[in-house]
């Protein structure tokens, strides 16, 4: 068995970092979760109009549909971000 070098920078054991990825590590219910917290059902249903947000919506089923449709994956990951970024530009600087 060969030993991996730890100077090889794709190692399969460790992972390339992502220190920029503020997706990174997280799963898509954290996120769906965080942006329901923040923006509640209606206002993400206006921001992101599909049915799992609009009609009866429920984090079980709306991961469902995220997992199986990757636009709409995208669109809720984009949004994620822009949370991100507006709420970073409204705290003050220290």
């Amino acid at each position: 068995m060969k030993t991996p070098n730890p100077n090889r920078p794709n190692s399969p054991l460790e992972p390339p970092k992502q220190r920029h990825n503020p997706l990174h590590g997280l799963t898509l219910e954290t996120i769906l979760v965080a942006l329901i917290s923040h923006y509640g059902w209606p206002e993400l249903a206006e921001r992101i109009p599909i049915n799992c947000f609009c009609n009866e919506p429920g984090i079980k089923s709306s991961l469902k549909f995220l997992r199986k449709t990757p636009w709409a994956r995208t669109k809720v990951e984009g949004l994620y971000g822009f949370m991100l970024r507006d709420i970073n530009r409204s705290q003050p600087d220290n």
